[in-house]
């Protein structure tokens, strides 16, 4: 299976120069835990619930001062879209992280796959959930 079969393809990105509380509030309204920071073509970092959480919180420094690009996450790490699961999935374990930006040949930004996109995949798929979901469908049992 291919990383482009089931990476999210609708994502906001946020201005560097935005600040930690506007972030905040979108991370809020979107409800995910972390936003790409720049544009498609020019991804500057990724600001994640955890990087607001422990360099702005933790630190009791102002969150309407701060800036997105004073605490986001500048190491990236990404998987092409002609990726196969198992690759991002490898890239993730090596590097601790649980989200990847997926870019296409040109290096732009094309989607976004979370650890819990893929474990949801991984699960639907098997054979086991798809047989225990059914005979509930069946009998007539809520889930």
């Amino acid at each position: 299976m291919l990383v482009s079969e089931i990476m999210s393809k609708t994502l906001e990105f946020i201005s560097p120069d935005a600040t930690v509380q506007e972030a905040a509030t979108l991370l809020g309204e979107l409800d995910v835990g972390a936003l790409p920071v720049g544009s498609p073509e020019d991804l500057q970092g990724i600001l994640t619930d955890r990087d607001i959480l422990f360099r702005v919180v933790a630190e009791g420094a102002d969150n309407v001062r701060t800036r997105v690009r004073d605490v986001m996450s500048t190491t990236l790490f990404s998987c092409r879209d002609t990726d196969t699961l198992a690759t991002a999935m490898d890239i993730m374990g090596s590097y601790h992280v649980r989200r990847l930006p997926v870019l296409d040949e040109s290096g732009r930004v094309v989607g976004w796959v979370a650890l819990s996109d893929i474990s949801r995949r991984l699960l639907l798929d098997s054979g086991a959930v798809r047989d225990a979901l059914g005979e509930l469908s069946a009998s007539g049992q809520e889930v």
